[in-house]
């Protein structure tokens, strides 16, 4: 099958939340996506169905775990191969949980590790050729606690670190055929926590607490980040940066 003239973007964790907004977008701007997800199932289906609805065969699934080193690199065979075409890779995927010094397990250290650093590093290098053939780019989603720690989240906060890094790495390296560049959240979404004992879920106090500290003085929502990715797919001159989207809040820290 002949590459096809519509660009594509591949999406990791896309298939809820701010994964799936980002796929939205995209999809709005005529990117034809494809969308990973690990054991988001029906949610990543229910998205491809909703988008191939609006457009023929414009959506596509592809199911990775990504602390699996074989799924990684079947995630980009796939990836690559369905439309014989990558213009977009956006490493959304993340894992975020407290991880409080002395309660911490080594499990815990490649979970968060895994999907916030290796896989997006390991992504981008076995898209880079496909990526250099369409000068496309590469967009990380870094945190604000990249620069300054959230406390009880140390792992995260190191695999973050290590996000923007190789953000900056991959610009140098990948130049100047691919961009590179990154995205820093702050309030964007609550955590998903429905899960959670109630005792450890985010109160509507504290929720309060955190909105007191942004400058804008409420959160972002999950089309702000998305915004910016498109901002920064349409910009040929940008590369290396991570732009903060978080209302003010990290001159606040």
């Amino acid at each position: 099958m002949p590459a096809t003239t519509t660009k594509v973007a591949l999406v990791t964790g896309a298939a809820k939340r701010i994964g799936a907004e980002i796929v939205r977008q995209l999809h709005k701007e005529h990117f034809n996506v494809v969308i990973h997800y690990h054991q988001s199932d029906k949610a990543a289906k229910e998205l491809a169905n909703e988008l191939n609805e609006e457009r023929e065969n414009s959506a596509y699934c592809i199911a990775a775990d990504l602390n699996n080193m074989e799924q990684i690199n079947n995630l980009a065979m796939q990836a690559q191969q369905h439309w014989q075409r990558l213009d977009l890779l956006v490493n959304n995927a993340s894992s975020f949980y407290p991880t409080p010094i002395g309660e911490t397990s080594e499990e815990d250290w490649d979970q968060l590790i895994n999907s916030n650093l290796k896989a997006p590093f390991f992504l981008a290098q076995a898209l880079a050729k496909k990526l250099g053939e369409y000068h496309g780019c590469i967009i990380n989603i870094a945190d604000i606690y990249a620069d300054k720690p959230l406390k009880k989240h140390s792992i995260y906060s190191i695999a973050k670190a290590g996000n923007a890094m190789l953000t900056k790495t991959l610009a140098q390296e990948l130049a100047p055929m691919i961009r590179v560049n990154g995205i820093a959240p702050g309030a964007i979404l609550w955590p998903d926590d429905s899960h959670k004992k109630p005792e450890d879920r985010l109160s509507d106090d504290n929720k309060e607490k955190m909105l007191a500290k942004i400058p804008l003085q409420q959160r972002g929502q999950a089309q702000d980040i998305a915004r910016t990715i498109l901002f920064l797919t349409q910009s040929p001159y940008i590369t290396g940066q991570i732009l903060t989207v978080d209302g003010g809040r990290t001159i606040t820290i």
